[in-house]
């Protein structure tokens, strides 16, 4: 088996999925995640089927299961606000169709922040909105985003994540994207992945993972700050993150960096973090 690896890869309106499969060819990736649009706001293109097509066409000829490919939720749309509500709930709505047109089975979402609520009031919201925005036909689950805890952020405990999924009504549109810098800085011990996956088990349940976004930390554990580092720069360290990849549990999930890098930093993260999977 290889590792499914990939990085967050830029989309924009002219090329659409297609440049985004050739940004990931470029870096050596066999998946990859991207923005169905700017993710600072919520402005979205008419999706070309075209281009789509022609983006299928090239993830065959290059060994890239469409069923791997991770679309990430804007980080402004807030379901826990009972302010934003509203607005964050039609364009998830307008999302999930996005992500069926283009044929993306998961969509990564951050649960939400605690505003002018409490964390109880936010939980409910978020699972209420969730049965709103699953409420259709298509093939699409969202993934919630385990939290590094900062400000009033929902989601930095597999708990407060339980309490949410055990409201939504579609459980098998509901799943978990675990973040390697967010459970650090949640305070979960990385050098102890199997004790914290196996937490993860009793309180969730390990098969509600679909993908792992793989970030070191430029904080310790606790930090609740949420600030990426390189693999193998930061306070996780290479041989923790290479023992993630290696987890027999999460092999065939799709690893996604969101590491900060340069052009080529990608291609040579993914090509380290190869060299070191066991298969």
């Amino acid at each position: 088996m290889n590792l499914i690896i990939g990085s967050h890869v830029s989309y924009n309106n002219k090329s659409q999925l297609l440049g985004s499969v050739k940004e990931a060819l470029s870096y050596k990736s066999n998946t990859f995640m991207f923005y169905t649009g700017a993710p600072q706001n919520t402005n979205r293109s008419v999706i070309e089927d075209s281009l789509t097509m022609e983006a299928y066409k090239l993830m065959k000829e290059n060994n890239i299961a469409l069923e791997k490919v991770i679309v990430h939720a804007p980080y402004i749309v807030n379901l826990a606000n009972f302010n934003n509500f509203d607005f964050s709930v039609s364009f998830l709505i307008n999302e999930v169709e996005r992500c069926s047109t283009l044929g993306i089975k998961y969509l990564v979402l951050h649960p939400g922040s605690a505003v002018n609520c409490s964390r109880e009031e936010a939980i409910n919201n978020i699972s209420k909105g969730l049965n709103l925005i699953l409420d259709n036909d298509y093939d699409v689950t969202i993934l919630l985003e385990t939290m590094a805890g900062k400000g009033n952020e929902i989601g930095k405990t597999f708990e407060e994540l339980k309490a949410i999924i055990d409201k939504v009504k579609f459980q098998d549109k509901i799943g978990v994207c675990i973040d390697t810098c967010h459970l650090n800085d949640a305070g979960y011990d990385m050098s102890n992945f199997d004790e914290v996956l196996d937490n993860f088990d009793k309180v969730i349940g390990i098969n509600k993972i679909e993908c792992i976004h793989v970030n070191d930390s430029k904080n310790e554990i606790s930090s609740h700050k949420d600030r990426h580092a390189r693999i193998g720069e930061g306070q996780i360290g290479l041989d923790d993150i290479v023992r993630i990849i290696n987890h027999d549990a999460l092999k065939h999930l799709p690893f996604l960096l969101e590491t900060p890098n340069e052009l080529d930093g990608y291609a040579r993260e993914i090509e380290l973090l190869k060299s070191k999977y066991n298969g």
